[in-house]
């Protein structure tokens, strides 16, 4: 299986997952808590300075507790150093959080995963209302839209494309999404055939720098907007323009410009997790 092939592979594998994950959630939400529990982080946990600094490795997938070496993904870490049983989903994380931390986690390289390291303190005594998590995943999803789109449409020349959804209006709550199409869809179809021009050249470096973070939201999204059948909608079409964007760019610009693309979307992404926990 060729590069390309297989980052189309994980493509759909991703994306079957998030219908999965959508169905299942839509479940979760019928528990809703109710108004008065609207904001209010519900947990108060200590950290483990000793055992933080401890932690200076991730790695994917799940692991054994602590026996002599240690190996976890970060939110396995998480739970380590809140003094929680060994989990990869601790209970003092919001889960919306959690989704993101982990399929950002299994996604990013060995090389790069150090990267969420710094993360495990904010992500402690995040847990919180079903109405906080579900403003989470609007800061996701408005990130995904508003920041990480329109680098990849700028990169690959879609300037003006890359201008209208900065521009859009701040993503607040998932029923607004459908007015997001006639935007997603101009910058999909010009998208599209700036992937076309650039040609085999792209290859599958553009797909992974650009799928590690979306995998992360799709995850994160899931949790709250199940149902949100518009939602899912725009999901897909901001997907493809970021994928064909990034597709164009890879064949179209030097390959320091990609990379700075990326690690600049990777800081991006970080900030919006400290955002995310901190949010109230």
């Amino acid at each position: 299986m060729t590069g390309f092939q297989e980052a189309i592979s994980d493509l759909h594998a991703m994306l079957a997952t998030v219908i999965t994950l959508l169905t299942f959630a839509a479940v979760e939400r019928i528990s809703a808590l109710p108004l008065s529990a609207r904001g209010t982080r519900m947990t108060t946990t200590a950290i483990d300075t000793e055992r933080l600094a401890q932690v200076t490795k991730l790695s994917k997938g799940n692991h054994k507790p602590p026996n002599g070496e240690f190996e976890a993904c970060v939110m396995e870490a998480t739970s380590w150093v809140a003094g929680e049983p060994w989990s990869d989903h601790p209970k003092c994380t919001c889960p919306v959080i959690t989704a993101f931390m982990v399929a950002w986690n299994d996604a990013l390289p060995d090389s790069e995963r150090h990267i969420l390291l710094p993360l495990i303190p904010h992500l402690i005594g995040t847990k919180a209302s079903k109405a906080l998590q579900n403003r989470r995943a609007t800061m996701a999803a408005d990130w995904f839209v508003r920041v990480h789109t329109p680098a990849w449409l700028r990169l690959a020349g879609l300037t003006e494309h890359a201008d209208a959804l900065a521009n859009f209006p701040e993503i607040t709550d998932f029923a607004k999404t459908p007015s997001l199409m006639p935007v997603l869809e101009a910058a999909k179809t010009n998208g599209a055939a700036a992937w076309d021009a650039a040609g085999a050249a792209a290859e599958a470096a553009a797909g992974a720098a650009a799928g590690a973070v979306a995998g992360a939201v799709a995850w994160a999204v899931a949790w709250a907007a199940a149902g949100a059948v518009a939602w899912a909608a725009a999901w897909a079409a901001a997907w493809a323009v970021a994928w064909d964007a990034a597709w164009a760019a890879a064949g179209a610009v030097a390959g320091d410009a990609l990379a700075k693309t990326k690690e600049g979307l990777q800081q991006s992404a970080i900030a919006l997790v400290i955002r995310m926990a901190e949010a109230k």
